[in-house]
């Protein structure tokens, strides 16, 4: 049993190896400690170690342009995942064949494996979104029963007054007065203090709910206007193709206008889906040692495409070794938006330059562009929570004015700080520091 365990262990760390090595595009590397892992896994059951395992070998094989070797992996990968009903599993091989396919230039087959991750891609979304939703409907329905308590808690006092009036008419008879009124200043002030409390926290409780619809208000206040858009034109032109009134070639030619609107809409969800969860207190910062460089490499080889129909030049001019203490998605969130938003104000042929300063206990890390630049108001707008500025860029590029202000969340959430200097006409420079990484965690990096 332990020798079992052993080789399990043994090939999850192979893969993982391997994992870091495909990451890096070293690809032969990674096939071989892939090769290594695949071995062990003839002596195990794990198919959802099995597919991932095999996913990472096609796509090593195709980063060095074996498409054949690549393409026969990844159809073992899908078949066994489809037998198992593992959707995320599926869904990355559909993918890998899809780029297998697009490069052998049949599209046909590529069309058909990229509509299979698409609607698993929707499928597993749709899933994360009804688990949201039903929180969301949960906690409001709990802030309800709340309300509904203080109501029946005032209810509840205010009878509980009239008894004690009652008794107060029945002890005067007695001629209790001093004995009775005594008491009834205690009962009173007592229930006054209670009364005041409750309606202290019946005002919170308020608060929380006006909060809670005014975040529901904006969500769908972005979706209806930065999402509804392109997703109407896509579902129009697929309808169009469909019934047959434009050519497969005139469809074509759309594809790098859908191109450009799904990477908006991906990068609109998953800033909506971001900042939705920070509002409803789910974001919890995880701190650990990032190492800035690759960070910022990753996020400009995302960009680089879009960078490239613009002509702008993305520079990084950040050494290895670049590591701080933070959150490694917070931090690549605030690193898209700020890349992405420095591209999208910057005309053609203009330039993105990021650099990193040093300092005794942080890394000050910049952004500058050579774009159209702010005015002094628009830069007291753009950090500021309850904003929802929308700006279009050079090409009419869409934004959802959220970026902004969660870049400044998550930078304060880990213990950094943001500001930007901009001139018009002479473009803008973003600023943000962080806590730099312990000594003793930078050795081990």
């Amino acid at each position: 049993m332990k020798k079992q365990k052993k080789i399990e262990w043994l090939a999850y760390a192979y893969a993982t190896k391997a994992k870091i090595y495909l990451k890096d595009n070293k690809f032969e590397w990674a096939l071989y400690w892939y090769r290594q892992s695949e071995m062990l896994h003839e002596k195990i059951q794990d198919d959802r170690g099995e597919i991932e395992m095999l996913n990472g070998m096609s796509q090593a094989y195709l980063g060095l342009g074996n498409d054949a070797m690549s393409e026969t992996y990844a159809l073992n990968a899908y078949a066994i995942s489809h037998r198992i009903k593992d959707m995320e599993g599926s869904k990355q091989c559909a993918k890998t064949l899809y780029q297998v396919n697009k490069n052998k230039e049949d599209y046909t087959e590529a069309l058909k494996y990229h509509e299979i991750y698409q609607s698993l891609s929707d499928t597993l979304y749709r899933n994360e979104n009804k688990k949201s939703l039903t929180m969301l409907k949960t906690k409001m329905e709990h802030e309800k029963q709340k309300v509904d308590l203080i109501k029946e808690n005032t209810k509840q006092l205010d009878t509980q007054r009239a008894y004690v009036n009652v008794a107060l008419g029945i002890l005067l008879i007695f001629i209790i007065v001093t004995l009775l009124v005594f008491r009834s200043e205690k009962v009173q002030k007592n229930l006054n203090s209670e009364l005041q409390k409750k309606q202290e926290d019946l005002k919170l409780n308020e608060l929380e709910l006006h909060e809670i619809n005014r975040t529901k208000d904006k969500l769908f206040s972005i979706i209806g206007h930065d999402l509804r858009g392109p997703i109407a034109a896509f579902q129009g032109l697929l309808k169009l193709f469909k019934d047959g009134e434009i050519e497969q070639n005139e469809f074509m030619g759309f594809m790098p206008k859908l191109s450009n609107d799904i990477d908006h809409i991906s990068f609109t969800l998953n800033n909506l889906l971001t900042w939705g969860q920070t509002q409803m207190n789910g974001a919890v910062t995880k701190a650990e040692v990032v190492a800035l460089e690759t960070v910022v490499k990753e996020n400009i080889d995302l960009l680089s495409e879009v960078a490239k129909n613009k002509s702008i030049r993305l520079i990084n001019h950040l050494e290895a070794k670049t590591l701080t203490w933070s959150d490694t998605n917070q931090i690549d969130i605030v690193i898209r938006n700020l890349i992405s938003n420095a591209v999208k104000f910057t005309p053609e042929n203009g330039m993105v330059t990021i650099t990193a300063i040093e300092k005794k206990d942080q890394w000050q890390v910049s952004i500058r562009d050579t774009g159209i630049g702010m005015n002094q108001d628009t830069i007291d707008k753009i950090f500021s929570d309850n904003s929802t500025l929308t700006t279009y860029g050079t090409n009419n590029e869409k934004g959802t004015g959220l970026g902004l202000s969660l870049c400044k969340e998550m930078i304060e959430k880990n213990n950094g700080k943001i500001w930007v200097e901009s001139l018009l006409r002479k473009g803008s420079t973003f600023h943000f520091i962080l806590p730099k990484a312990k000594d003793k965690y930078q050795r081990t990096a």
